[in-house]
């Protein structure tokens, strides 16, 4: 009887560390929606704040939780609904320009919970940030260079070197907010 107590307990307990894994991965996935909203139109990239919400995602989530909020927050809008900037949805926005952006999203969040997990502080917290953003912006900028008729330079310039200052308020930003919070509260179920 005993052991079908213990047995009982341990599945309790699981189901409700998955449940509020899937609440947390949903979360920063529908923050990322709402980071994609608040956008400075420019083309062929706008500014927006999703990135943020990325390099939150890892660092409070971890390397896997990371990575399927981002998927997700990629599959719900691939299926219609409008959760990218200016509440656009759907395959053509993943393939267009802003693709390689969004689709490095999973894995620099995953990134991120890797590299927060292996050591804290502010600057190694702003190191994996900016590890992140690097990616973000590389896999970016050779996508638009491959989907449009940018030259690598125009595209580097338009790509990657226009963001650089907005992404360094995000970093630093991002970076404290996670440096405060890991102090004084519990980890985010992983």
């Amino acid at each position: 009887m005993e052991a079908t107590h213990k047995s009982i307990v341990m599945d309790t307990t699981e189901q409700s560390s998955a449940a509020a894994q899937a609440g947390w991965i949903s979360l920063f996935a529908a923050l990322t929606a709402l980071g994609a909203q608040v956008e400075i139109p420019n083309s062929p990239v706008p500014f927006t704040l999703q990135t943020f919400f990325v390099l939150l995602s890892g660092a409070f989530l971890g390397t896997r939780n990371g990575f399927i909020a981002q998927g997700l927050y990629l599959a719900v809008g691939a299926l219609g609904l409008p959760v990218f900037s200016g509440a656009s949805f759907g395959l053509a926005r993943i393939l267009g320009f802003t693709g390689g952006y969004l689709l490095s999203f999973p894995v620099a969040a995953a990134l991120v919970g890797y590299l927060v997990s292996l050591r804290r502080g502010y600057l190694w917290t702003l190191g994996a940030m900016f590890a992140a953003l690097l990616v973000i912006f590389s896999v970016g900028t050779l996508y638009l260079y491959a989907v449009s008729a940018y030259t690598f330079p125009q595209a580097f310039g338009a790509g990657f070197l226009i963001f650089s200052w907005w992404d360094i308020l995000k970093l630093a930003g991002a970076a404290a907010i996670y440096n405060e919070l890991s102090k004084r509260f519990r980890t985010l179920p992983r």
